[in-house]
């Protein structure tokens, strides 16, 4: 036997219009925004067909909630192009990965230093990692004074967000720009 199908219900999102207003008495804003004082919820009703126009709960918190006349329609619509606009403006911060070698040449070391001031430029932090191969790993130190020099070069656009730390044949930094 198969069961009937049941969808779940439809929750509403926005502020309360019309008959889903609970309260007996609303403070009323008329649609030319003046303030007509606390009045009995079906008077504001009826204010709201006559105007062609939705009651809508602005304040729902305050004592007696405070009603507006105005369109649900196009104040949903409002709200949406402001939440599209918000969502627009932000920037998700991603990072970025360097990789170099302990014994990097000077002229390869530029190229990633310019990589990362670009990097930077666009917000995004930048996670240096510095792989040891082999006999490398007997010189830590060349790694972590790279790591310093890396440091001192970018002081003026970016900060230390993760101290140099060794993870396995790895040695890792992140930084952020400022």
């Amino acid at each position: 036997m198969r069961r009937p199908f049941r969808a779940p219900p439809t929750t509403n999102t926005g502020p309360r219009a019309n008959d889903d207003i609970r309260a007996p008495r609303v403070q009323l804003i008329d649609s030319e925004g003046n303030n007509r004082g606390e009045v009995d919820i079906e008077e504001a009703r009826s204010a709201a067909t006559e105007s062609g126009l939705d009651l809508v709960e602005i304040s729902p918190n305050a004592t007696p909630p405070v009603c507006k006349i105005l369109d649900l329609g196009k104040l949903k619509y409002q709200n949406q192009k402001k939440a599209a606009e918000a969502r627009k403006k932000q920037k998700t911060v991603e990072v970025k990965e360097i990789k170099m070698r302990p014994n990097i040449d000077t002229h390869d070391y530029d190229v990633k230093m310019k990589a990362m001031n670009r990097f930077f430029e666009s917000g995004d932090k930048v996670k240096v990692t510095l792989r040891f191969r082999g006999r490398e790993m007997a010189h830590q130190q060349l790694g972590m004074q790279l790591l310093q020099k890396v440091k001192d070069d970018t002081i003026d656009i970016a900060k230390v967000e993760a101290e140099p730390k060794l993870e396995g044949r790895q040695m890792m930094m992140v930084l952020a720009p400022r």
